[in-house]
């Protein structure tokens, strides 16, 4: 579905992404998680062909991404909707009917109700998280085949964007259907993703598959020379307290008798 390799960025003399590399298959959900400035919109940009990179190439579907055709099989939410503001709900779907060969009105407005997004208000008086969600229900309209979301559940409540979520993984269990979603609610992408992908200054640090980091890593607990004595390679990040240190650890290189626990992916994220 998504193929990225050896992507670079720079803007002026700031570099923005470096060499990041990664790919999605059919049927999988692909989640960049990353601080403010990592470069997990401009991947998303450079992705979508709104903005061209310095070095490397992007495919969707095994070809270009520069191909005009792609955007029919293509549903994307940016962090801004770009809807006008004077458009209602019932309107956007009459502009965008014309747009996507596949609309399926039907289906708009089955996600407009099931979003309670109201069909006659004008899009600027809507909220940050009602515009989202029109957005939401706009790119899952088309029949699309690969969604594309940026900060998608930003600015919602916690009900519906669990809602949302379901929405994001009823969609993936068509084997023809992938999703990449970038966001900094990693809650989000820890309940939703297969892979996760951690951006840091513009640098890939790993993308894994959500269930082998949870299996692989753990958290140990114990004296500041007890964590002295294990292997630095096989430590993702260290914290020292008064009371005693901690670290998230490869569970092979646990010495015996040490205290673990299981790791979640936030904590993995900010250690």
């Amino acid at each position: 579905m998504i193929e990225v390799k050896n992507l670079s960025f720079s803007y002026g003399e700031r570099e923005i992404l470096h060499t990041v590399s990664f790919s999605a298959e059919n049927g999988e959900l692909v989640g960049i998680l990353g601080n403010n400035g990592a470069g997990k919109s401009t991947t998303i940009r450079l992705i979508l062909n709104m903005i061209k990179p310095d070095a490397g190439s992007i495919k969707l579907f095994g070809r270009p991404n520069s191909e005009r055709a792609l955007k029919a099989d293509i549903g994307v939410v940016l962090d801004e909707v770009g809807f006008p503001d004077c458009l209602t709900a019932a309107q956007a779907n009459k502009v965008l009917r014309k747009a996507y060969k596949n609309w399926d009105e039907d289906a708009f407005f089955g996600y407009l109700k099931k979003l309670s997004i109201p069909e006659s208000k004008p899009f600027g008086d809507f909220s940050r998280g009602m515009k989202m969600k029109l957005g939401i229900a706009a790119a899952l309209s088309h029949n699309s085949k690969l969604l594309i979301l940026d900060e998608a559940t930003c600015g919602l409540d916690p009900v519906v964007r669990d809602e949302v979520v379901e929405l994001f993984s009823d969609f993936t269990r068509d084997e023809e259907h992938s999703v990449l979603i970038s966001s900094h609610i990693v809650s989000d992408l820890e309940k939703l993703c297969d892979y996760i992908a951690f951006l840091h200054q513009g640098r890939l640090m790993l993308c894994e598959e959500k269930d082998a980091l949870l299996a692989e890593y753990c958290f140990a607990r114990g004296t500041a020379a007890e964590l002295d004595a294990i292997d630095r390679g096989s430590m993702i990040g260290r914290r020292d307290g008064r009371y005693g240190s901690e670290a998230i650890i490869r569970r092979a290189a646990a010495p015996a008798g040490l205290s673990l626990s299981p790791v979640s992916i936030e904590e993995l994220f900010i250690f």
